[in-house]
């Protein structure tokens, strides 16, 4: 029984153990579940991000160095990550894109939430694709490549300035000093291609252009005979203007083989993107065989607001490379990314994120291969971080560290630094803020953008050969090919161009003025003169400057009109001669006959004057009428007081005096235009009787365009295109192809197949008319405009023949040179005047209107008179009657008697007058009564 009873006694035991043990892991899993579950909602330890970049090359090298030491200066500032642990895996891709592809794709293994890098362009580009499938973003310093911006890209943030500014940058100075033509010298991969693109759209905004672009293999086996044959060419080319933008290396045997074929000296213009600042700053002193090979050079920087804090961290960064290796912007840059990369796992935390992995369903389907793609996972939390890191906003070493809204860092801004002897100096800055200035950038950020042209300044600057006067930037190409200048074969006024028979040689005006420009050059002018034309007719001058576009030909030369089609597509030099379009029309001397007194005026003017005496005389005596006796009377002899007053008014003799206010306000006004009309008759009368008079009835153009006549114009002359323009049809145009056309045509006339008139450019009319003395110019010349000689679009030869030829105007060479072709002897007929139009009524439409509304003022002001005294007369007849009966008849007799009534002013003004004058009588005839009453008794006595 004891034996029972113990046995159930440890079966009972083992059954409590047992529920012990199933209890305590219950208990065990719950407190494990609910830690797991805490720990998944809270920060990790740590959080990996990954670096990839070459660790020996110049960028790279500081770049280690920032990058650690920003590590260091995140995870001892608790304020950021709050106790989670920064850790950056550093990958070394050995200036090598396939290495830097493959760390890329190796760091896609490994639970990174973010890559600083890659430093090159061509690998970010590769890269890049992988970043946006698999939700990472990458964060480069280095790579500056415009094209990484795209929205092709929106897993790729630029942590550093794109070439997009840099180029934008080197256009403007390229502008600021007036240079048209710049030669790119680049390394031909993504960053080189894309950066010289960049620089092509640029300079096109602003009429400038890359006349050459000079390709350099990006490969390592590149050698110096190679970059030999790159600088031949590009020595021959025109412009001097070179911009280079490459790597360190491959920058500095391009400037040491320049140094050696001579390229560094008198004439040149280097511009350095910001690779050269690079080695620069990064370097200690370099040797001075090295620096010699960049004397002069114009680099760029990005620039680097001054502050405490940078001043600081070049302290500490001088303490940690013992001043062996300097610091550049890529590190300020680089620095600044690892603060960016933390404040927006900061940010991500704090919204909640968790750092978790999931597998590609796309890359999983890949079978067969031993690449283990399924190793790389996607970020879950990728989309959210991105948002952070494009949010970010702080102040860094560089500056202020935030993005706009097409990805790029605000406020981009670069030194531009000079070469000189040992080091290196600052000209000024630039910013896409406030352009070129001498002042840094962050002084302009508060004020209203202004990139006017006087805003824009820099420092003087040495350029290459110690030169310190701006260069030219462009040379005749030195490859023994000479300028292909067309020159037109004349058939006709053969003074202004002519080809000499047998040679490609020309002589005559324009000729003359061409070479006199060319000899005042400070250079040589290589050139020959290629004929164009069949020497049958004059050939297009249209066409020809066409055929510059097309290369046929480096310039024309010739008689050469500057009008508007031909501008669109050449530049011109300053004109050397004045022209326009003119009418030439025969013409028929006019005699002084009998009738010759009538031919000043017009017959339209003739009329209104005869008109307005009448009109005048008319209103004198309704105004006079009432108050003036010698304008009462029978009604003969009223109008014949009407007419005599108003003709005499014509030569100032009128008798007859005006008594009241309105008509002699009215006779004022009248004698004034009458004195007007007098001095111009007897003016235009002189005139006619003393000139000879020449008549045509072609007044010019207008004229001309009235008429259905035939119109002559000069074979190839732009007149045929500009009187089409204005409405002539070309039916009416006849095509003339030498002087004897001109006047053969001018001669018939239009009944016998001629022409009315010929229009053609002054030069040619008045040589025309030195030996034609039967034809004129009729009217004004109706276009403005001047020959030149014609180049491509924004050639500077263009520019500096049109200094010469305003010398050859100032000292009076021009002159002579005019003199000597185009002097001729004026016809006998040049004193006589061709008549010009008669006087017509616009030209004293003026005098006429101001008359015409005095007396209708006068007029008005004296009918509101009478109507106010008939009113007064009409009251006055109610009041007397007692009613208002009066008929309409009645009424209008009243009216009537009113205006014929004497006005009893007028009456007494002139009792007053004749009794003053009777007074003076009879005090006349007293003296003279006294005088015989004294002088009877003398006679008496006498007697």
């Amino acid at each position: 029984m004891l034996i029972k009873h113990t046995k159930i006694l440890l079966c009972h035991s083992s059954r409590m153990n047992v529920v012990w043990i199933i209890f305590s892991c219950i208990v065990c899993f719950g407190l494990c579940s609910d830690g797991l579950s805490r720990n998944g909602t809270s920060r990790p330890a740590v959080v990996s991000v990954g670096a990839i970049f070459t660790f020996d090359s110049t960028i790279g090298r500081a770049a280690k160095i920032a990058i650690q030491e920003a590590v260091k200066d995140v995870n001892s500032n608790s304020s950021v990550l709050q106790g989670t642990k920064l850790v950056v895996q550093l990958h070394n891709s050995n200036c090598s894109g396939f290495l830097g592809m493959v760390g890329a794709l190796k760091f896609m293994e490994t639970d990174v939430v973010a890559v600083i890098g890659p430093q090159s362009s061509v690998v970010a580009h590769t890269i890049s694709h992988v970043a946006n499938e698999l939700q990472v973003p990458f964060l480069s310093f280095a790579a500056t490549d415009p094209t990484l911006s795209s929205l092709q890209f929106p897993y790729f943030l630029r942590t550093t300035q794109s070439d997009l500014y840099q180029m934008t940058a080197i256009a403007e100075i390229i502008e600021f000093y007036t240079w048209k033509e710049v030669i790119a010298i680049f390394i031909d991969d993504d960053y080189g291609r894309n950066g010289v693109s960049a620089l092509d759209d640029a300079l096109a905004t602003r009429r400038c252009r890359i006349s050459y672009k000079a390709g350099i293999s990006p490969g390592a086996t590149v050698t110096r005979g190679d970059v030999m044959d790159v600088m031949v060419k590009v020595a021959l080319m025109e412009s001097r203007v070179i911009v280079l933008h490459t790597y360190r290396k491959l920058g500095l045997m391009v400037l040491s083989v320049a140094h050696y074929l001579g390229m560094m000296g008198d004439g040149y213009v280097w511009i350095s993107t910001d690779w050269l600042t690079t080695v620069l700053d990064s370097s200690p002193p370099l040797p001075q065989d090295t620096m010699d090979t960049m004397q002069g050079v114009i680099v760029l920087r990005q620039h680097t607001p001054d502050s405490e804090n940078i001043r600081a961290f070049s302290s500490r960064w001088n303490k940690l490379t013992g001043g062996l290796l300097g610091l550049n912007s890529y590190a300020l840059h680089a620095y600044d990314t690892v603060w960016l990369v933390a404040h927006a796992i900061d940010s991500f935390f704090n919204q909640g994120g968790t750092i978790s992995f999931s597998n590609d369903t796309k890359l999983q389907t890949v079978e067969g291969s031993n690449l283990h793609l399924e190793a790389m996972s996607i970020f879950d939390g990728g989309p959210l971080l991105l948002k952070n890191l494009l949010e970010s906003d702080f102040v860094g070493l560089t500056g202020p560290f935030k993005f706009s809204p097409d990805k790029s860092l605000i406020r981009p801004a670069y030194d531009i630094i000079n070469v000189i002897g040992t080091g290196f100096r600052r000209v000024g800055y630039w910013s896409n803020y406030s352009g070129l200035s001498i002042l840094p950038p962050e002084t302009f950020y508060s004020r209203p953008p202004n990139r006017s042209s006087k805003n824009q300044k820099l420092y003087s600057v040495v350029w290459p050969g110690n030169n310190v006067q701006k260069p030219r930037g462009w040379v005749f190409p030195n490859n023994g090919k000479q300028l292909k200048i067309g020159v037109p074969i004349r058939v006709s006024y053969r003074e202004f161009v002519s080809q000499i028979p047998g040679t490609n040689n020309f002589k005559g005006f324009c000729i003359d003025v061409f070479t006199a420009a060319v000899n005042l050059l400070p250079y040589a002018v290589p050139h020959k003169f290629v004929p164009y034309g069949n020497g049958h007719e004059n050939p297009s001058y249209t066409d020809m400057v066409r055929l510059i576009t097309t290369g046929k030909f480096d310039g024309v030369v010739g008689d050469i009109a500057i009008v508007t089609n031909r501008t669109r597509v050449v530049d011109f030099t300053q004109p050397y001669a004045a022209s326009g379009l003119v009418v030439v029309a025969p013409f028929q001397k006019l005699n002084s006959g009998g009738w010759a007194f009538l031919r000043p005026f017009s017959a339209q003017m003739w009329g209104v004057i005869t008109i307005f005496f009448l009109f005048v005389g008319m209103v004198v005596w309704i105004l006079e009428h009432r108050i003036n006796d010698e304008f009462r009377g029978p009604p003969k002899q009223q109008l014949i007081t009407i007419l005599w007053f108003s003709l005499s008014t014509l030569f100032f003799a009128h008798r007859e005096n005006t008594v009241s206010t309105l008509g002699r306000m009215v006779l004022i006004i009248w004698l004034f235009v009458v004195l007007i009309i007098n001095s111009s008759y007897t003016a235009s009368l002189t005139s006619i009787l003393t000139v000879q008079q020449l008549y045509s009835p072609i007044k010019g153009i207008e004229s001309l365009k009235e008429t259905d006549e035939p119109i002559g114009y000069q074979v190839g002359s732009f007149a045929e295109r500009y009187l089409e323009e204005i409405g002539i049809p070309k039916s009416r145009l006849v095509p003339l192809g030498s002087p004897e056309e001109y006047a053969t045509a001018l001669q018939r006339g239009p009944a016998n197949g001629g022409v009315a008139a010929v229009v053609d450019e002054r030069p040619y009319v008045e040589l025309f008319l030195s030996n034609q003395c039967k034809f004129r110019i009729v009217g004004q010349e109706f276009t403005k405009s001047g020959w030149g000689f014609a180049f491509p679009r924004d050639s500077p030869l263009a520019v500096d023949l049109s200094t010469a030829i305003l010398t050859l105007s100032e000292n009076g060479d021009l002159q002579r040179i005019h003199d000597k072709w185009l002097a001729r002897s004026a016809c006998s007929l040049d004193n006589a005047e061709l008549e010009s139009d008669r006087l017509h009524l616009r030209s004293f439409s003026g005098l006429f209107l101001i008359c015409g509304i005095a007396c209708f003022i006068a007029l008005l002001v004296y009918f509101i008179q009478i109507l106010r005294k008939f009113c007064r007369t009409s009251n006055a007849a109610v009041d007397s009657d007692g009613q208002n009966t009066t008929s309409r008849s009645k009424r209008l007799q009243t009216l009537l008697s009113i205006i014929d009534e004497k006005s009893d002013r007028g009456s007494k003004r002139r009792k007053i007058d004749r009794s003053v004058s009777d007074d003076n009588i009879e005090n006349d005839l007293g003296r003279d009564s006294r005088w015989i009453e004294t002088q009877v008794p003398c006679q008496n006595e006498i007697h």
